[in-house]
């Protein structure tokens, strides 16, 4: 908390001062932000790809303050809320993974956010978010293989001001935020923005009766912009955020409530810095994006998730990552425009993450096997609890060389890149146990011998990873109009490969149980590394404006074929690790359409639909063929659908100068759990409302979410031979106040 109260005082101290510099700056009426967008260009929709852009006024109405909020809107993007903030899990067009590389990149303001640990956070003055789908692996490089989220937050060169916002809602759930721009001078624009939410939760722990999804977060960001010549731009973003949550609502099926007796709980405190420098030229311009990103978090888990002491699980680790992209773009308005751009990173960070087996755990893992395995000579642990430590060291680097070039001949537009991608990835791993057992003789009851246990295992492990990931597309501008357009595309993706760390405990504790003569024989290079993923996407789609601009439409339909899919698994038996393992081939088959609809003055129509048919191609685990099964996790089916209408009120004062209101319906699945598809969650659909009166310089939003109180479930899981599963949020009302001094 001392970091968090410093950065607040700073950023209060600062916004005072700056506050006073501005004073005689005139308050604008906020507007729509165009912000420099450096690889892929500001109009997405004249892009050979499936895209989704959400502008500020829909993001301020949706209550979007991040990525799972976000998703919601986009076809075929399904973000789970389950577990924690940690558990940032993504899945598009029927890829993605529980743990450990994601899917999806993250750009903000341009900078890559590179641990998807920290994808989950709330943001203030979010002015434009674009979801680009299928691989974008050619600009945006590792772990873009199904798209990228770029979120741009507002500009203090384009708006001057001061906000507020005030939010509460059931749960005791509020937000409080304020942020401040200031032009310092003409060419010099600051912005400080603050922003605090916490909740009281609304899944209670049986076992202790207290909520277990508790929540309290702090984030600030400072931005400065400057444009000290027509051709030079310089900007710099800071962002801190700190989380502190319970977590981990998981209940038992079949006791249908959550009852767990060891601490779940979640933090976590991250740092980026982003620096951009951007300079044209006569026929191009360099710019140079530089981050510093820094990450300190805690997983601590009642592992076992039941009221019998079995073990618990602590994850803490530290890490500080640093990129490089410097990328040149041709700045021609002739037929041929080009893209060149080298790629930089270094990534390190410390784990540390003990087991702890507790009483039950070693009488029914540990005592229970080795007994029945001879029970004339039974054994007695010394003690009820003991430790498995394993702590690591991981550093990863990478560069890369990147090109695109586009051709104009007539109406068409031809565009083809390609990316040659370099990884290196080591883990230095420390595993240790301390401990002993004693045998007695069953028939006298005798001690016959003890037995001490002192494991101390140091090792090494890296892998090397190149990729080379093409793309090429052909579009054809109806009559020569960019706003209609028919794209064909083909591209390669790929998400990084890596090491399973969470799997250090169970090989650990079947090293133990081989000292009794009981255990697995693991190859740790085997079970702790996975390979990088690799898919292949075929798209054709187009967009489409009728109806003098009132329609708005983009669809597209897409096959994908993955290769070395990783998949999360756990191990067999009565294990305490999750295993990323390379599962064969996966395919999938869907289809994506969006549309914006202005029927009229002041009424809107938003409609996204998603779907994806993803199967396992090649898949067998030693135990079970799954060809032709469903891929687990993964939605067949996104449905958005908004129905706005603005009342303007011509003679209205100040004070009131319009209502909106707003019914929306979103829609997902069905989500398979397994690889057998024996267990799912059915297509569900929550109903959404809120009304908006707003004046000149505020606005006032009652909204309500799942008002039919639908039933769904957001993740589902077996461990230790017990099922488990989270629900998904019940109904909820509040209201947010915003104003614009």
């Amino acid at each position: 908390m001392k970091i968090t109260s410093f950065f607040i005082s700073l950023l209060l101290a600062t916004m005072s001062l700056y506050a006073q510099a501005s004073s005689t700056a005139d308050t604008l009426r906020l507007q729509d932000v165009t912000v420099t967008a450096i690889k892929q260009g500001t109009d997405i929709h004249s892009l050979a790809s499936s895209a989704s852009e959400i502008r500020r006024a829909d993001i301020e109405r949706g209550g979007i303050a991040g990525a799972k909020s976000a998703a919601d809107m986009v076809p075929n993007i399904y973000i789970p809320d389950y577990g924690s903030r940690m558990t940032s899990t993504i899945y598009v067009r029927g890829l993605g993974t529980r743990i450990d590389q994601p899917a999806l990149g993250m750009n903000v303001d341009n900078v890559p956010i590179m641990c998807k640990e920290n994808y989950d956070f709330d943001m203030m003055d979010i002015s434009r978010v674009e979801m680009l789908r299928g691989p974008q692996s050619t600009l945006f490089g590792r772990n873009t293989m199904a798209g990228v989220m770029n979120i741009y937050t507002l500009s203090p060169l384009s708006y001057s001001g001061t906000r507020a916002l005030i939010e509460y809602g059931s749960h005791n759930a509020h937000k409080l935020g304020a942020s401040h721009y200031a032009k310092v001078t003409s060419d010099l624009g600051l912005s400080l923005n603050i922003l605090r939410s916490a909740t009281d939760g609304e899944f209670r722990n049986e076992y202790n009766h207290q909520n277990t999804d508790w929540e309290q977060q702090t984030g600030g960001r400072l931005k400065l912009e400057w444009k000290p010549q027509n051709n030079l731009f310089i900007s710099n973003m800071f962002s801190f955020s700190t989380s502190r949550q319970g977590g981990y609502a998981y209940e038992q099926i079949g006791k249908n409530q959550i009852a767990y007796n060891d601490t779940c709980f979640y933090r976590r405190t991250a740092i980026l810095d982003g620096f951009t420098i951007k300079r044209n030229f006569k026929h191009f311009s360099l710019s140079s994006i530089t981050s510093y990103q820094y990450l300190d978090d805690n997983m601590t888990l009642d592992q076992d998730f039941t009221t019998d002491p079995y073990f618990t699980l602590t994850q803490a680790r530290k890490e500080h990552a640093v990129t490089e992209d410097i990328v040149a773009r041709s700045s021609s308005s002739g037929a041929y425009n080009w893209l060149v751009g080298a790629f930089g990173f270094y990534r390190h960070y410390n784990m540390d993450s003990p087991v702890t087996f507790k009483d039950k755990g070693i009488s029914e893992l540990i005592e229970r096997n080795r007994n029945a395995t001879l029970p004339s000579y039974p054994i007695s642990w010394d003690g009820r609890n003991f430790v498995l430590g394993s702590d690591f060291k991981n550093d990863t680097y990478g560069a890369a060389l990147y090109h695109q070039s586009t051709y104009q001949l007539g109406d068409f537009t031809f565009a083809a890149g390609i990316r040659l991608d370099y990884e290196h990835a080591s883990l230095k791993y420390h595993s240790e146990t301390h401990t002993g057992y004693t045998i007695f003789k069953k028939a006298s009851g005798e001690k016959y011998a003890h037995e001490d246990i002192d494991i101390n295992d140091n090792g090494k492990l890296s892998k090397d990873f190149l990729q080379l990931l093409p793309k090429i597309s052909a579009t054809y501008h109806i009559g020569g109009d960019k706003s209609q357009s028919l794209y064909l595309s083909v591209a390669k993706g790929s998400k990084s490969g890596g090491f399973n760390t969470q799997m250090f405990s169970d090989v650990l504790q079947q090293k133990l149980m081989g000292i009794m003569g009981i255990g697995a024989s693991y190859d740790i290079d085997e079970v702790v590394s996975y390979k990088p993923e690799k898919a292949w996407n075929y798209e054709v789609g187009g967009h489409f404006e009728f109806w003098e601009h009132r329609i708005k439409t983009d669809v597209s339909a897409f096959y994908l074929d993955c290769r070395d899919r990783q998949l999360t698994v756990f191990p067999d038996g009565t294990t305490t690790g999750r295993v990323m393992t390379n599962a064969g081939k996966t395919r999938s088959i869907g289809a994506e359409f969006a549309a914006s609809i202005s029927p009229g003055q002041g009424t809107t129509v938003n409609l996204s639909y998603g779907y994806t048919n993803a199967k396992f191609v090649e898949y067998n685990d030693g135990k079970a063929d799954y060809k032709d099964k469903f891929v687990p996790y993964s939605p067949s089916h996104t449905l958005f659908l908004e129905t706005l209408h603005m009342f303007r009120f011509a003679n209205g004062s100040q004070w009131l100068r319009s209502l909106t209101v707003d019914a929306n319906l979103r829609g997902t699945g069905e989500i398979y759990w397994n690889e057998a598809n024996d267990v799912k969650q059915p297509f569900y659909c929550q109903l959404g409302a809120s009304a908006t009166l707003a004046g000149d310089n505020y606005s006032l939003e009652l909204w309500g979410k799942n008002l039919t109180s639908t039933k769904y479930n957001t993740f589902y899981f077996v461990s230790i031979g017990h099922a488990f599963l989270q629900r998904g949020h019940g109904i909820s009302c509040g209201a947010t106040l915003r104003i614009n001094f």
